[in-house]
């Protein structure tokens, strides 16, 4: 089969690193090919490279099309929020000096009928919609996709995936980077990069007949993973407590102006669970997570942590928490061990019990060779370590947990998880947001959002008993278009 791009031994050093480390490949025309790893692998520097952003400190790439029938997609695709949808489009015609047919191109992307909307006012899986069209302007043979499903819920992700299909079956090459593993599937061909360096190519049925052991296999490769028992959870001190509902939401509602993001939500959480918060971009979850921390004020109720009341009493409430958030709430300009101490000095520890406990941290963690480091600095796997060592260094008998695994290698996650189930195990209760449905499957409840409104609540297998699904990705899907076909689909 005839190839669109051709790669030999290319290499990109940056001062501090090497992102691609001799790639040798060939994308295939007419087909899906999907570039897989964590945040750090290399995927948005080969992408760059290939399309002419980034130049090679060496090798060769060849591109078996004209450069303007290339489309690029990049991360966080810079839409104007301020321009209405079929401005945008206008726009990046223009832009491009290319002919267009606008309706074709709503039509295909179900933008019509918001096409005078605000890009600023769409939801995330519409925005990804808007810069996929914008992408397809000029009719590209070779579409470059980074990232496109990145923070997206499951519904948004299918619907995107379809799109993508349509336009292979139509004779569109395209290569789509992810670190959803469970993406592979999806594509023809894949390439999993791992530190610079390809670790393994070819079709993802080859490896594995499922997802679960397609990643097994590429954990696998990087070397296995066989721990099953957290070092975390041996040093952690939980205070006795006779509370039985350590989280509680009662009738919370947040408005802006005469939008509701959350609509009288109530739910309650025991000691030692695992509980998670579902639902698509801008359901109204995050904004349910921060007012259950203080982040934010509700408009109406209230939330208790530990039986204290968020809103009469915040500092105490917050006291029993312990907060890892998006990407990680790391001070950038501190090392690893002046984060250690300021998270602990915050959380009341001081003298030789902050010294101790610094000590097992670092111990626990692996962070010897690192203390001095900056954190912005660090593999994002350590990030993510150093985020969950300043959120459970004073012993919280809470945990809320913000997409913690997102962007993160097999294996990080994995032994993330191992930590969880850990804690939970002895007594801490632990609420998390995610968008990786697999991960719900360790949660002992889950609540998914949709229009500011918890719609289904219960353990993961009660969820798709009632779907009649054996997934919770499909549970997921059809919750949510079950709702839509009782009350009516709504604007997005």
């Amino acid at each position: 089969m005839s190839s669109c791009v051709e790669i030999k031994n290319l290499v990109k050093e940056f001062p501090a690193s090497t992102a691609l480390d001799g790639l040798t490949l060939n994308i295939l025309q007419g087909k899906i090919t999907g570039v897989i790893g964590p945040d750090g692998a290399g995927k948005t520097t080969l992408l760059r490279s290939i399309i002419g952003i980034l130049s090679p400190t060496s090798g060769d790439i060849k591109k078996n099309m004209p450069k303007d029938k290339i489309g690029y997609m990049p991360q966080k695709f810079g839409l104007y929020e301020d321009l209405t949808v079929f401005e945008n489009l206008t726009l990046y015609a223009d832009l491009k000096e290319t002919s267009h047919n606008f309706d074709k191109m709503l039509e295909f992307t179900d933008l019509k009928r918001f096409k005078d909307r605000l890009a600023g006012k769409l939801s995330g899986g519409m925005k990804q919609k808007l810069g996929l069209a914008c992408a397809l302007l000029g009719e590209p043979e070779f579409l470059v996709l980074d990232e496109p499903s990145v923070g997206v819920d499951p519904i948004s992700r299918r619907e995107l995936m379809k799109m993508v299909h349509e336009l292979s079956g139509e004779g569109t090459s395209v290569l789509w980077s992810t670190s959803y593993l469970d993406e592979a599937f999806s594509f023809d061909e894949c390439i999993v990069l791992s530190e610079g360096k390809i670790i393994y190519e070819g079709k993802p049925q080859d490896l594995s007949s499922t997802v679960t052991g397609f990643e097994d296999k590429i954990i696998e490769t990087l070397g296995g993973f066989k721990k099953t028992e957290s070092e975390l959870t041996k040093s952690f001190e939980l205070k006795k407590t006779d509370v039985e509902y350590t989280i509680e939401a009662v009738n919370l509602v947040k408005k802006y102006g005469d939008f509701y993001a959350v609509k009288n939500n109530s739910f309650k959480i025991k000691k030692g669970e695992i509980f998670g918060l579902l639902g698509p971009n801008g359901a109204g979850k995050s904004t349910s997570f921060k007012m259950m921390c203080g982040l934010i004020a509700p408009t109406e109720g209230t939330a208790r942590i530990m039986g204290q009341d968020i809103k009469d009493n915040p500092e105490k409430a917050r006291s029993y928490l312990g907060y890892m958030a998006q990407k990680f709430s790391l001070y950038t300009n501190l090392t690893v061990k002046e984060n250690l101490e300021f998270y602990s000095g915050i959380y009341g520890l001081s003298g030789k019990v902050q010294k101790e406990r610094i000590g097992e941290m670092t111990e626990i963690f692996g962070f010897e060779k690192y203390l001095k480091e900056h954190s912005a600095d660090l593999p994002l796997g350590f990030k993510q370590r150093l985020s969950l060592a300043c959120a459970t260094i004073h012993y919280p008998p809470v945990l809320f947990l913000d997409e913690p695994t997102s962007g993160v290698d097999p294996i990080t996650r994995r032994d993330f998880w191992v930590h969880i189930k850990g804690l939970a195990k002895i007594g801490v209760t632990i609420m998390i947001t995610t968008h990786f449905m697999d991960e719900v499957e360790f949660c002992d409840r889950a609540s998914l959002f949709y229009r500011g409104l918890s719609i289904a609540t219960g353990s993961p297998y009660e969820l798709k008993q009632e779907t009649g699904v054996d997934n919770m990705q499909d549970a997921f899907i059809s919750l949510i278009e079950k709702y839509d076909a009782t009350r009516g689909q709504d604007e997005p």
